[in-house]
């Protein structure tokens, strides 16, 4: 079942900070607590599941963190939202086939199909999009001051 947890909001919001804040340079964890005020215990699980599932690349060394691993435009949040449903691994209630009647054959299906829709307009929603929503909300991204234009 689709269901805004802690964790799935704190994904989404590390991707797209770190989509609309870095520059150049990848971005570090502790920035991310910063600005964003994630628990550390919550991002370093998450920034691992997404390092694994190719939404994320990890950059080693003392300058290192993380940067996209693909363009902001190709990666959807329905992407993020497959990641962490993986993390979370709970039983879904669409799924199971206890209860009654009135449950299995009528709320469930109508449930499955909400979260049908819900995925697809996810889908159809990139990391690119939200950062367009967070630019014209004036948001102030800090990605202009790390731009490196050196040969």
């Amino acid at each position: 079942m689709l269901r805004i947890s802690k964790k799935l909001m704190f994904a989404i919001e590390t991707v797209l900070d770190i989509a609309y804040n870095a520059g150049s340079a990848p971005v570090q964890s502790a920035e991310i607590t910063q600005r964003q005020g994630i628990p550390k215990r919550y991002l370093e699980q998450v920034l691992q599941a997404l390092v694994r599932a190719g939404v994320l690349a990890g950059v080693r060394g003392p300058k290192g963190g993380y940067r996209l691993a693909k363009e902001r435009r190709r990666i959807s949040v329905a992407e993020i939202v497959r990641v962490v449903r993986a993390l979370e691994q709970g039983t879904d209630p669409i799924e199971e086939e206890v209860g009654a009647d009135l449950g299995r054959l009528v709320v469930r299906p109508l449930w499955g199909e909400l979260q049908d829709e819900v995925m697809a307009r996810l889908e159809q929603t990139s990391i690119e999009d939200l950062c367009v929503r967070a630019h014209q909300a004036n948001i102030p991204s800090e990605a202009a001051s790390k731009l490196d234009f050196s040969i």
